[in-house]
């Protein structure tokens, strides 16, 4: 069972790079081997540990599109702009195999941002400068985002095999 679940966290970790819920899957495939399968080596703790690292990657990403939407000069509008374009554009992405979501993520908070600033204040250049500023950021949280996934396979796989 322990191959099976590396197998899964193999596959989950390209997931979640492609603005799927790669670590939800994993954390969900664990958390059900051990329910039906209290023996199983993972702890609940691993688990739990996996869920609560999980929880940050999420709260990570939403707020970086954000954050780098205001270092970049970005009004309040601007921010909200960036995630609910980065979240619209994944769902619009989907369709399209292997990268479409991803691309839809970055295109969308790129939009979203330029579209919410330029609102606000009607000038091309700023508008431009804080939507970089989203696409960098989104960029940045999906590495992060990334990165804990990596976390959460070793830790769970980990648990497994000691």
């Amino acid at each position: 069972m322990t191959l099976i679940l590396i197998l899964i966290a193999v596959v989950s970790l390209p997931l979640t790079a492609v603005g799927l819920p790669g670590n939800w899957i994993l954390i969900a495939a664990v958390g059900l081997w051990k329910s039906f399968d209290d023996s199983a080596s993972v702890s609940w703790t691993a688990i739990l540990i996996a869920f609560a690292l999980a929880l940050v990657a999420e709260l990570i990403e939403f707020g970086l599109a954000s954050r780098y939407t205001s270092k970049y000069g970005g009004s309040k509008r601007a921010g909200w702009g960036a995630l609910i374009g980065g979240i619209a554009g994944a769902i619009i992405g989907v369709p399209v195999p292997v990268i479409g979501s991803i691309i839809g993520s970055f295109a969308g908070a790129f939009l979203g941002a330029l579209v919410a600033e330029y609102s606000v204040h009607q000038r091309h250049d700023d508008a431009g400068r804080v939507a970089w500023g989203a696409l960098v950021g989104r960029v940045i949280a999906t590495g992060v985002k990334v990165g804990i996934g990596v976390m959460i396979a070793v830790l769970l796989v980990g648990s497994a095999v000691i």
